[in-house]
């Protein structure tokens, strides 16, 4: 079976790894031909909108997936239309994903507790959510934001103007700023049989919006609780297939979704080595109809993003229990090169672990384990 999947970045490179032992085959499509699973399959190069590309791809794949969200649902959907290739996960969920109003939206039909929100589409409109929702707030695109990009804080009433005029040109979302506690993720897979299999709930730290350290698994039976009825709901919701994460602040012992990504996700990255069936083959077995795997953990484990700047091997190599995996990327800022993980015994043993690779990888997060 080959397995299709638009984007050829560092998830797509994973999928291809953890595909190979299970006898898929796969081939890429991305608008350039220096990206990380390049390395791994045959590659299509071209522009995601090119429809005539996309039904070539489609064609010469019995299953077509995703290695980001930010495909032009619309040019899929023709691109595909009357040939037999299956699309997972389901496009309704890839274009909720895309529009952070669709998210919100469904949340609150789902009940799951999300932040308070407004549409903003004009000036006048974002004054009227600032009023209504409150300050602190922060304004965000609907569209293509990721990694703390296409967003602005609005502290008080002299920032609105700031804030409009850096993104004021595309469609916007105004939520209230929540003062949260912690950050957790919930990762699920759906088989195209309706049997379904969750993860443990992974804590993660953030700076500069981007993920640097998630840990696993991350013990509280009652957010645990709460993860796994929204996720369900969730997966049931879309009849998904394929793997799907979801974000979630922490406030008062309550999960507040914020957004979710219909897709392999950064912070899953720690079942690789973390878990019976890492989140990638337990995606390519959902999607190829393959019986999933187990995702329980294998004891304790740590993830860190090396980002902007990747480490020598030997340097990460030289800590005890590290795992590299390096994307094969050109570094720049702000740019996830590759990531590392350890597995422990204890949670405090991991701990422990990981407050030393940051130390050697020069890293400081607040709050860290």
């Amino acid at each position: 079976m080959t397995i299709g999947v638009v984007g050829a970045g560092q998830l797509g490179r994973m999928l291809a790894l953890a595909g190979y032992p299970l006898g898929l085959d796969f081939l890429f499509l991305d608008r350039s031909a220096d990206v990380p699973a390049a390395a791994l399959a045959p590659l299509l190069v071209g522009e995601f909108t090119d429809r005539a590309l996309l039904r070539r791809l489609a064609r010469r794949c019995e299953v077509l997936s995703f290695d980001w969200e930010n495909i032009s649902v619309p040019t899929l959907r023709a691109a595909t239309r009357g040939l037999r290739t299956r699309i997972s996960p389901p496009l309704r969920a890839l274009a909720t994903g895309q529009d952070r109003l669709a998210e919100k939206r469904l949340f609150e039909r789902l009940r799951i507790p999300t932040t308070r929100y407004a549409a903003v589409a004009s000036r006048a409109a974002l004054e009227r959510a600032c009023e209504r929702i409150g300050l602190p707030g922060v304004l965000k695109t609907r569209r293509l934001g990721y990694d703390g990009k296409g967003q602005a804080v609005i502290r008080k009433r002299a920032d609105i103007d700031a804030a409009w005029e850096a993104l004021g040109g595309a469609p916007l979302l105004y939520e209230e700023f929540v003062d949260f506690e912690l950050e957790v993720s919930a990762l699920g897979v759906r088989a195209r049989d309706g049997s379904e299999a969750q993860y443990p709930l992974t804590r993660n730290w953030h700076a500069g919006g981007i993920l640097r350290l998630s840990v696993a698994p991350w013990k509280s039976a009652a957010l645990s609780a709460q993860a796994r009825s929204h996720l369900r709901a969730v997966l049931r919701d879309f009849r998904y297939v394929g793997t799907l994460a979801i974000e979630f602040f922490v406030r008062d012992g309550r999960l507040i979704a914020n957004e979710l990504a219909p897709r392999v996700h950064n912070s899953g990255h720690w079942t690789i080595e973390g878990a019976v069936t890492s989140q990638f083959e337990n995606h390519l077995r959902a999607i190829a109809g393959l019986p999933l795997g187990s995702t329980a953990p294998l004891g304790h484990a740590a993830m860190v993003n090396l980002i902007g700047r990747m480490p020598s091997a030997a340097s990460v190599l030289s800590q005890p229990g590290v795992h590299l995996h390096d994307y094969g990327k050109q570094p720049r800022p702000g740019r996830k090169l590759g990531h590392c993980t350890l597995v422990a015994a204890t949670a405090k043993e991991r701990n422990q672990r990981a407050r030393a690779l940051l130390r050697h990888l020069a890293l400081s997060l607040a709050g860290a384990p």
